[in-house]
């Protein structure tokens, strides 16, 4: 019972977490006639090797699910990139100091961060037609990022950003 309130718990945090994606497409694209994908041979992902392994699976099972399957002569490829970043920390103590008498008043305030600044990555997909149009599709992802966080939460984050990734996959002409 114990490991299910975990994993709960897990999920939960995870999904609390933004994932930001933006999305841009050749317009002109027939994207019913894709419908086998394979990856680059190679990609370098930015990843760690278990990292890549776990986005794979999660984008394979994901385009599983959509009716596209992995082929040896696939119609499009797909290329993976990563960037980390770290952002401005979240936690500030204020501090304020203000006075007033009569109709005269004032006031400081200073913001002191507290704690490490946020651990960021950006996820890019490519969709290309190495036959015909080149990059006919493209997503960026950006979410927060715990690289100390257990197996299974990281396992958890990547298949939230590839699902929210290809929730608009295809798109709508």
């Amino acid at each position: 019972m114990k490991p299910i309130k975990l994993l709960l718990l897990v999920f939960l945090l995870v999904g609390c977490a933004p994932i930001r994606v933006s999305y841009d497409f050749e317009k002109s694209t027939d994207f019913s006639k894709y419908k086998t994908y394979q990856y680059y041979g190679d990609m370098k992902t930015g990843l760690s090797e278990l990292d890549t392994k776990r986005l794979l699976d999660a984008i394979d099972s994901k385009m599983n699910a959509l009716g596209i399957k992995v082929s040896e002569t696939p119609d499009f490829l797909i290329d993976i990139k990563s960037a980390e970043f770290h952002g401005a920390p979240r936690q500030t103590v204020g501090v304020g100091l203000g006075g007033g008498g009569g109709n005269v008043g004032g006031g400081i305030s200073i913001g002191i961060p507290v704690g490490q600044s946020n651990v960021n990555r950006q996820i890019t997909l490519d969709f290309v037609d190495e036959k015909g149009k080149g990059l006919f599709w493209q997503a960026i992802s950006e979410s927060s990022f715990n690289p100390s966080a257990t197996p299974e939460s990281r396992e958890a984050r990547l298949k939230s950003i590839v699902e929210k990734i290809l929730t608009n996959y295809p798109p709508k002409n």
